[in-house]
Parts: C-alpha cells; structure tokens; sequence
C-alpha cells in the first residue's frame, strides 16, 4: 500500500538535488578563502588554492576523456594529491579508489586489474611499485593490455632521482597534468547521489580483497556525522596520522572541507612527528589506530612534548584498544573517542558516546565502560546484535553472543564484480559484519571477537580481546596477540604471542612465560589463562592489524597441548 501524503507536490530543481560532499569544497573556498586547507613541510595552500587545484585536476581528467563509469587509482601517502583527488576525481563523475601503498606488486596489479583503472596517480616513491604491478598486468593480459595513463606524484621532501626516473619512463608529472587544467572548470555534481564515489579493497587477509563500493549520500551523511560525533569545531586544525588510502580517511577529507578545517599532512607517522605537529602547527584532532596510540604512549622522552599545550582530540578505531590502553592516553591529556566501524560502513560509524556521570567514576573504570564500541552514529539509521541462526536481537543482558549487524544510509552499495559475497552480507535486510559481540542494558554495544577468532574450549566460549585486554596490563606486554591452539583435553585453549617492550629482559622466556600465566591467573577466569605464550614480533597486514589467521597457522603446527597426568 502505498504511504499517503498531505500534498502531491513534486521534487523540482528548486527543492531538490542529490546529496555530494563536493559541495562542501565550493563553500569552503568562498567563506574562506585565505585560510589554509592544506599543509605539507614547506608547501601551503589555502580554500581557494585548493579549490581551483581541484577544479584543474577534474578539467584535465575529462580532456583525457576520464569521467563517469571510470576508476581513476591513486598510490600516495598522505600528501596534498591524494587529498585533492577525493574532490578533483568525483568532479568528473570518474570513480576514486586510493591504494593502501603498504601493499606488494601483486597485489596491487590484482586491485588495478579488479577495477579497471583508467588512470593511476602515484607519489615517487612508489613509483617502480605501481611499474611492477602494472608489468604484472601486461604479463598477464599480454596483448590485450591497454596501459592506464600514468601520473606521478613529485614531493620536494623526497630524493628527486625517483621523480626523474618516473618521468624518464612517461609518466606525467602532477603538476604539470594540474596546469592542462581550467582553474575555473564548472564542474556538475552528479544528478544521482546513488552513484558510486569511491572504491575501496578490505585487506583480504584470508582470501582476495573484496573492492566495497561508496556513494556521494553516504559520503556527504558520514562526513557531516563525523563531525558530530566528535564535537569538531569550525576551523579545526586536523593531523593526518590516519591515511587517506584507508576508509577515505573514515571521511574526514569531506569533513575538514564541510568545517573549513586545515589539513595537516604527516608524510610519515611517528610519535614524534605527532608531538611536533601538536606543539608548533597547532592541531587538536588525529585520528588513529590502537597500534598508533601505543606507539605514542611507550614514545621515549626524547620523543614527547608534555604537558600538551592544549587538549588533543583522538579518534581512535580499526581495532578494539584494551581499557589500559584508553587509560594511559587519558593520564597523558589526550582526549580519546572510541569508534567501531568497517569499510562497508565508510568507516567507523558506531561510536562509545561518552556519558557526563562517568567523570565521576575511577579511572579503571571509566576505561573499561569507554573500551565498549557503543551506539550507532547519527547517520547510521540502524545497529543490533543478532541470534547467528534466527536473526532475532540478542537480550540487552551484556553476555549473550551475537553478530553485529547494521543498516542505514552509510552502509557501501555492495563489493564490486561479487554478487554471491553481496548476497551473503545483505542477508534478512541487513549488513552481517562478521563480528561477534554482546549488547550492555544500556543500549551500548560491545564487540567480542571476529567470529573466527572466537576460542572454544571444553565447550566454553572465550573471547580473544577479553584475554588480550588483560594481558595488555601486564608491564612488560607491548603488543599481543591471542588465539586458538588445539588442547588434547578441552578441545581448544588460549595460546599468547607476544612482543615485549624494548629493555625488558627476554633473556629467560620460560621464567618470562610463567610469570605471564601467573598474572593471568590472577586477573581472569582459570580457562581463559592462556595455556602456552610465545615471544616475537607479530606479523601485520599492510593496514596495521595482526594477522590472526598466521598466527592460528603457527599455533597450530605447534600440535596440541597436551593433556595434564596430573
């Protein structure tokens, strides 16, 4: 039946347009134009610089017949191109798929072939990285190869032979390509808000990356909710730490165009490097991986400026911190937003909004409620946690175990090319995240693990990021890692890779492992103490996060633990 109306009044040009975060580069650039937008080492642009940089790279990319139903990819770090390609590319209707630059040639080729890259625009130092993919491609493809037009990226910063060598093998230089441009190109927003803005690969750790497909709805709607959720003030002077290639920057190159903001770009992230951005360039937001802020917190002294000069807001997401994690940023003076998300969610889009009556409360127990992931943002119309079988919502109990699941306006088109994968994620109206977690009374969710991560021993289930929270508060735990490993009597039992903080002495590692298990014992449950723990760094995707699947791999070629005579 269809929904009645008090009117049969109809959308016309004067009420209606599609939603596109493009716009909030127009206003930015005429509200104000003299502020800056971007800022990498020496070089500066303002709104209105950047404006017409964008207006150039769109008019250029048309006159190479570069628009709508293309991808153009862009390989980079974070500097001014690839911030400028979120406006410059969508501009012509083209498609925006920005390259994690950690990844290998092969995989890389893989993402190009994918998406069909018309265009590949990259920093100079990755250069022979994109010639290799592309030479895997053409291998491949032999004679059926048509060359994508290649763009490199030149950095003041970086040694110059790299950029010669690039432009010796034809690629264009970026500004050169900038200046085949009109500054005061006339771009069109796209009539259909539906239509895709940018292409994305999840990290495809334990089979192909899958590319997840963005619209100009949802990016203008996450942009604007990102900076609700945050409290991010006009102007706001933001720390590129996060890069631009993960998530779109979680949407914040939209946002800083929508608040007028000035980007501060970081070539490279290292605590340092952070410091000094907030002691002499003023910034007040970051966004960061728990990796980044541990980094951060077991920083050197040589490496700080504290006490900060002001409060420093941090976003942190891509994986859950453990409360003493949160804690130590806390005691530091940095103020610390948690938010869970994924990339077919552009981003994070659940966030653990933070209650005034928890000031009241201690420390420890203030981190351990912020640890939690959550509610849904205010773009995001739909959040639950559902029965794996029946899809029914999970009491608000705090225990009972179910997948997250999600639904809105901010949830991707689909993975490109992959109708059974969109078929299984959309299942019962929803997006099935794959994360297992529990819903508090409060409403706030809480993840638990992957649910191939989840440990089951003796027909118990026990959450890996339950054990690694409290191995984290262990003094001389750096990073950890918990997974399963067969157990002869219980099935499965907790199994702790760990790396320790430097100058601790690993001299002894049995001694270093039984105090571990001890500490264990005294914080947890008896099944949850993991039951073996091995020393070493831990092995990582090109996006920061552990590689669990390795990590099962190789405690499972450990064989079993064996069972007690005891």
């Amino acid at each position: 039946m269809a929904e009645a109306d008090i009117d049969n009044l109809p959308r016309n040009d004067a009420n209606h347009t599609a939603l596109t975060p493009l716009w909030f580069l127009d206003r930015a650039a005429l509200v104000h134009p003299n502020r800056l937008s971007v800022v990498h080492g020496p070089r500066r642009f303002t709104w209105a610089e950047t404006y017409r940089r964008c207006r150039r790279f769109a008019s250029a990319l048309l006159a190479r017949s570069i628009g709508y139903g293309k991808t153009v990819a862009v390989i980079a770090p974070n500097i001014p191109a690839i911030y400028e390609a979120h406006f410059g590319i969508p501009m012509t209707g083209a498609v925006l798929n920005t390259i994690n630059i950690r990844l290998n040639a092969a995989t890389i080729a893989f993402l190009l072939g994918h998406s069909s890259a018309a265009v590949v625009i990259v920093d100079q130092e990755f250069f022979t990285l994109a010639e290799e993919a592309l030479k895997i491609i053409a291998d491949e493809k032999k004679s059926a190869f048509k060359p994508p037009i290649l763009i490199v990226v030149g950095d003041e910063t970086c040694d110059p032979s790299s950029l010669k060598y690039a432009i010796g093998k034809g690629a264009i230089e970026y500004e050169k390509f900038l200046e085949s441009g009109d500054p005061d190109f006339a771009w069109k927003p796209p009539k259909d808000e539906w239509h895709s803005i940018a292409l994305g690969y999840t990290s495809g750790t334990t089979s192909s990356p899958k590319g997840v497909v963005l619209h100009h709805r949802g990016a203008y709607l996450m942009a604007l909710s990102c900076a609700l959720i945050w409290n991010m003030t006009e102007g706001a002077i933001y720390l590129w730490t996060l890069p631009m290639f993960h998530c779109n920057g979680w949407c914040y190159a939209w946002t800083l165009a929508a608040l007028c903001g000035t980007s501060i770009c970081l070539r490279q992230v290292t605590p340092k490097a952070v410091y000094s951005a907030i002691a002499h360039q003023g910034v007040s937001y970051f966004c960061a991986a728990p990796v980044v802020l541990n980094s951060i917190v077991n920083a050197p002294p040589s490496d700080t400026i504290l006490p900060l000069p002001r409060v420093v807001n941090v976003n942190t997401a891509g994986a859950a911190p453990p409360p003493s994690l949160l804690a130590d940023m806390t005691k530091l003076g940095f103020r610390v937003t948690h938010t869970y998300g994924l990339s077919e969610t552009f981003g994070p889009s659940v966030v653990c909004a933070w209650k005034p009556e928890w000031d009241q409360l201690p420390l420890d127990e203030r981190a351990r409620l912020h640890s939690r992931q959550g509610v849904r943002y205010v773009g995001l119309e739909g959040l639950d946690v559902v029965n794996l079988k029946t899809m029914e919502p999970v009491p608000a109990d705090g225990a009972t175990l179910g997948e997250i699941v999600m639904r809105g306006n901010v949830v991707m088109k689909g993975y490109l090319k992959n109708p059974e994968a969109n078929a299984e994620t959309f299942a019962g109206g929803w997006y099935h995240s794959g994360d297992i977690g529990v819903k508090h009374p409060d409403g706030y969710i809480e993840v638990k693990d992957r649910a191939k991560d989840i440990i089951i021993s003796g027909g118990e289930n026990i959450s890996s990021l339950e054990v690694e929270s409290f191995l984290y508060m262990h003094p001389a735990i750096l990073e950890v890692s918990v997974v399963a490993r067969p157990d002869e009597q219980w099935g499965e039992s907790p199994c702790a890779f760990v790396t320790l903080k430097e100058g601790v002495d690993s001299s002894n590692e049995q001694a270093l492992a039984e105090s571990i298990i001890k500490f264990c014992r005294e914080k947890m449950p008896a099944y949850w103490v993991p039951k073996s723990v091995v020393f070493g760094s831990l092995p990582k995707t090109a996006t920061g996060k552990i590689k669990k699947n390795e990590l099962r791999a190789k405690a499972k070629a450990m064989g079993p633990v064996k069972k007690s005579r005891l």
